[in-house]
């Protein structure tokens, strides 16, 4: 895995560029070519070998069925198709479509396309990962607007609820995803934040954001550090993993484990007690804004350069209510596009 110092500093100044990011006018990034009409969308996602992106997809989905707006959406082969991913926009960008819906599956993986829609005034929404915002600045292609989680809170939060769970202190690891991933080191940045002075972080290691990667670093981990405490993952599915390599070590309970994006399977695995809590995020609440931002632009209106979507954390006292409402939040949250569409 990449330097923390190196992860830190670059998601910080991606995110301090991302919210820079301008508006839907006439600048490159933002044009409406269909303003003031109807919207007709391209949206282009990571892999749906991960529940996440298909909770994101139907989210994309149900919006575009409840306005009329004609959309298309495809998918990376996998969460790590970076070139498949691209393929997939440059296709679409030929095409007449006035909004592109874009969730990177690296920052820099999908510049190529954006430069294209640029080019022709053609809105664009970036979504849960963020495009890197000096890239994007380079090809004059901004986004319009970037709708997602805001990942340091989300690991903050992770940290937050590891020290309600260990009160006395203990050895913690780290499970982050892919290697240098904006994102992943995002939360791990949020996590580490929260703990330092009070927990000990003895490990962060990348599990390629894969389930059964994740069950063997756990076990190493745990074979190195036998009086560990606790481990953070960067995601539910690796995190369902460190929860097999934790039962198949007797310690289920005696390692707190904690995982952030709240897929329905790991909401069932904190109501059984298999994992401690989830920071949930919402895929769902995601794809829904990104397709109201479309919207938005269609009419015309100003898109906020950056918006912050729901995080919940779920641990077994509210799990039951989580799971019921999803892949929806099961509480309420700001959504600043339904009053542009208003």
């Amino acid at each position: 895995m990449a330097p923390r110092s190196a992860l830190i500093g670059g998601t910080t100044a991606a995110l301090l560029l991302l919210t820079t990011a301008c508006g839907s006018g006439e600048e490159a990034g933002g044009g409406t070519a269909t303003e003031g009409g109807t919207a007709k969308v391209a949206a282009v996602i990571k892999g749906l070998d991960n529940p996440f992106f298909q909770s994101m997809q139907q989210g994309i989905e149900e919006q575009a069925k409840t306005a009329g707006v004609q959309t298309t959406v495809q998918a990376a082969a996998s969460i790590t198709d970076t070139t498949g991913q691209a393929d997939k926009l440059s296709g679409l960008a030929g095409q007449d479509y006035s909004c592109y819906i874009v969730n990177p599956i690296s920052g820099t993986n999908l510049v190529q396309g954006l430069a294209q829609l640029a080019a022709k005034k053609k809105t664009i929404v970036n979504i849960d990962s963020p495009v890197e915002a000096a890239a994007a600045k380079a090809a004059n292609a901004s986004p319009a607007t970037y709708i997602g989680t805001n990942n340091v809170s989300a690991g903050s939060k992770a940290g937050e609820q590891m020290l309600t769970l260990l009160p006395d202190g203990g050895k913690v690891a780290a499970i982050g995803g892919i290697a240098g991933d904006v994102t992943s080191g995002a939360r791990i940045e949020g996590f580490t934040q929260a703990t330092t002075g009070k927990l000990e972080l003895v490990q962060t290691v990348a599990a390629n954001w894969e389930r059964q990667e994740a069950l063997t670093q756990a076990t190493n981990i745990m074979r190195a550090q036998p009086d560990l405490k606790g481990f953070f993952v960067a995601n539910d599915d690796m995190g369902l993993g460190v929860a097999r390599a934790v039962a198949s070590a007797g310690k289920t309970g005696q390692i707190k484990i904690i995982s952030v994006d709240g897929i329905k399977d790991a909401l069932e695995a904190v109501k059984a007690g298999q994992v401690d809590a989830v920071v949930a995020q919402y895929p769902w609440a995601i794809g829904q804004m990104g397709m109201e931002a479309c919207q938005a632009a269609a009419k015309g209106a100003q898109l906020p350069a950056n918006v912050e979507a729901p995080v919940e954390v779920v641990t077994k006292e509210n799990a039951d209510a989580a799971i019921a409402a999803t892949p929806k939040p099961f509480g309420e949250y700001a959504d600043p596009f339904k009053a542009l569409l208003s």
